[in-house]
């Protein structure tokens, strides 16, 4: 029996149609911070691979790279960073960068080396916060809503030193590099550390902070790629891989409370 091209084509487009996704020939970069981001990315990563996807996982010490590195095109997507930092980079870096999924949360907290409770806070107190626009107006937010300092109204997300309206105890804002804020607990009376560089120091989020803020959306994390290649198929596969029944277990049972799951 002789078989025609149409029953030919026919053939293959089934064979195609059921075969399973093929594996990218080059590992998907990923740029995450040290820590828990990276901690999450191993399991990813294990998730990705039975659906056929490398992933290269590449670890940064600070927050400014990781977006850089993005946009330059040497890393394909990065997973470290909340949307409002994203949005602040993108009008002060000119950077065209996307959002394509949400990730976990890792509510801020203040500790301290020298003190039981903010309100043991003496006056003239020297407290950290960190650099970088949002999440210095995020450390600035927590110290307000657990009644350290009032700030304008309206002041918002991006809120800064300047915006304090009221400031009871006089306390002194040092303002350092989030990654910093650790190493510099024994200098400073207190400080309001991101999450994911308080686990990698020690620091116990449900244990040792003094205040602590709640999983508000506005600091859920996200994954970014550039915009350019936002619907590309094998990232929505990741943001999958990453919003997985494994990782979410993971997540709960590695950090218990300290880290919030957004799915």
């Amino acid at each position: 029996m002789s078989i025609t091209r149409r029953t030919v084509t026919a053939i293959l487009g089934a064979v195609l149609f059921a075969a399973p996704a093929l594996a990218q020939d080059k590992p998907i970069k990923v740029g995450v911070t040290a820590g828990p981001h990276a901690e999450i990315f191993e399991v990813v990563k294990k998730v990705a691979e039975k659906d056929g996807l490398k992933i290269q996982v590449i670890e940064f010490t600070d927050y400014i790279q990781p977006n850089a590195a993005l946009n330059a095109g040497d890393l394909d997507v990065n997973s470290y960073q909340h949307l409002p930092y994203l949005e602040a980079q993108i009008k002060d870096r000119g950077y065209k960068l996307t959002n394509i999924g949400y990730t976990v949360n890792f509510p801020m907290g203040v500790y301290s080396k020298k003190v039981k409770s903010l309100a043991a806070l003496p006056n003239g107190a020297r407290v950290g916060i960190p650099n970088d626009p949002t999440n210095g107006g995020r450390g600035l937010l927590v110290l307000e809503t657990a009644g350290l300092i009032k700030l304008k109204q309206g002041a918002g997300l991006k809120a800064t030193p300047l915006d304090i309206a009221d400031n009871p105890k006089k306390i002194r804002i040092v303002e350092l590099d989030a990654a910093q804020l650790p190493r510099a607990l024994d200098e400073l009376d207190a400080a309001a550390i991101n999450t994911n560089y308080a686990i990698p120091a020690g620091l116990s989020p449900t244990k040792d902070a003094i205040a602590s803020e709640g999983a508000k959306a506005p600091y859920v994390n996200i994954i970014a790629v550039r915009t350019q290649d936002k619907d590309r198929p094998e990232y929505a596969r990741l943001v999958k891989a990453y919003q997985s029944a494994e990782v979410k277990a993971f997540v709960e049972q590695k950090y218990q409370k300290a880290v919030v799951t957004s799915w």
